[in-house]
Formats: C-alpha cells, structure tokens, sequence
C-alpha cells in the first residue's frame, strides 16, 4: 500500500482529518505510516503481508499484550479488508539503533526481560503434546524450501536436533512474540518498551530467547546476566529448546538471504 492508501486507511478508520507525519520502511515488510490526529495524537497504520499475520497480532493486541500496560502500543483500530491496524505510536528509538552505556544496556536488558516475563505470564500455560512434532514439521518444510543451498551434512544435523526437540515433549506453550529482537524493543529516555505482534502466539517460552542466545548473548555474557535477572532463572528443559530451535531460526534466515547455515 502506498503513503497516500495508509493515510485514507487511517481517515477512514480513526479519523478524517489525519495528517501525514513520516512513513518507514518496516522490516521485511510493508512500510508504515505515522500520521497525527487530533484524539490520539501520532499513530501508526500498519498494513499486513498476509491475513494469517494481521489475525495473530489483532489477537494479541486485544489479549495478552494488554498485561504489558503503557510499555506497548494500543490498537486503536483494525480492519480486515486490506488487513492492516492503527495503533498508538511510540516515541524512541529500536534498541538496536541506540548508543548507551554498558550500565545503561545491561538497565534496558533487565527491562526486557521484565517485559517477556509479562508477556510469558499473561494467560494460563497450555501443555501441547504435540507442539514439538509440528515444529519438526516446520523445519522439514523449510528444509524442502531451502534445496540445494544448504549441504547434506547439515540437512542430517537440523533433523536430528528436531528428534532430540521431539523427545522433551510434552512441553508447556505461553504466549510468546516469536521476534523478540532488539530492533522490537523501543527504548525512549531510559524506558524499554515493545512493539510488532505480528507472529505472536501460543509457543515454547524458550523459543522467544533463541535470536538473543545466538546473536546478542555470546559477545555480551552481561546482557544475559541482566536480561535473567528480571525474566528468571531458564529450566534444564528450557536450555535444550534454544539449541534445538536455534536451527530452525537459522533455516528461516537462510531463505530470507540473511545467512547461508552449511
């Protein structure tokens, strides 16, 4: 959808006389537009790649993210034709982006862990039996998809970490972001917040850890000294679903150009 679209879309849903702000990229996405209205002030409307995706994220928007409070955004509208919502918009910049301090990063990662520990805990935990066959499904779907670019040695490596997966079952899901990466946490004068819920759903906990296990926590043991510090103590259990699912994130990025596993 082009800025012009976005703009009637958020007229038409949320207010007629809305201005256009700024727009962005989005990350492997559409892009979004910040428009400025007069009961909400700035806005966010945000289209939706697939329905699937615009159905997760209206779903958490109107369950769990509702327990995080004020350390995410609103939605404030939804629609189903063209998928896409209007939410508040938050000011700061993604982590990612930011420059602190090792005192102030190590504050902000404590803050995150509090915010998934939240999230984790918002609804009841449900035991799925069968929760780690279907993610052995997923990876043998994208194993079919990735071909030729990845080598036979690593193809046998991915099946059997999905065995060793299948064997801690049954295991409990919780509601999880399942992109819980520093470029989704918005930090503004000292105060962590988090934003896209596009892939949320009910999932294994740890599965929500394994970007930051693999692509943060290894240069900085200190962030994840913080980060558990407000999140908890990690389970034997939880510890085997990060080596495990770690491969099935890395077949995802394989096919979206990121890296290449051999």
């Amino acid at each position: 959808m082009s800025t012009t679209d976005l703009l009637q879309l958020c007229r038409r849903l949320l207010d007629t006389d809305a201005v256009p702000v700024t727009w962005h990229p989005g990350h492997a996405g559409p892009q979004v537009l910040c428009a400025s209205t007069a009961e909400h002030g700035e806005v966010i409307v945000k289209p939706h790649r697939s329905h699937k995706r615009h159905t997760q994220e209206v779903h958490a928007y109107r369950t769990w993210v509702r327990a995080l409070g004020d350390r995410a955004p609103r939605l404030l509208a939804a629609t189903d034709d063209p998928p896409a919502i209007v939410i508040t918009a938050l000011p700061g910049i993604p982590l990612s982006q930011r420059k602190l301090n090792p005192e102030a990063e190590r504050d902000a990662y404590r803050q995150v862990g509090q915010l998934l520990r939240t999230l984790h805990d918002a609804r009841p935990p449900r035991l799925e039996p069968d929760w780690t066959a279907w993610l052995a499904e997923r990876a043998e779907y994208w194993l079919h998809q990735a071909g030729a670019r990845i080598t036979p040695s690593y193809r046998a490596e991915v099946r059997a970490h999905m065995r060793a997966l299948q064997d801690l079952a049954p295991l409990p899901t919780v509601p999880c972001h399942l992109d819980f990466m520093p470029r989704n946490m918005i930090y503004d004068d000292g105060v962590v917040h988090l934003i896209d819920f596009e892939h949320s759903r009910y999932d294994l906990p740890a599965r929500d850890l394994v970007r930051l296990a693999t692509r943060v926590w290894p240069m900085r043991p200190d962030l994840r000294s913080s980060f558990l510090e407000s999140y908890g103590l990690l389970t034997t259990a939880d510890l085997e679903v990060v080596i495990h699912s770690r491969y099935l994130d890395e077949l995802t990025r394989s096919l979206s150009g990121t890296t290449i596993p051999k």
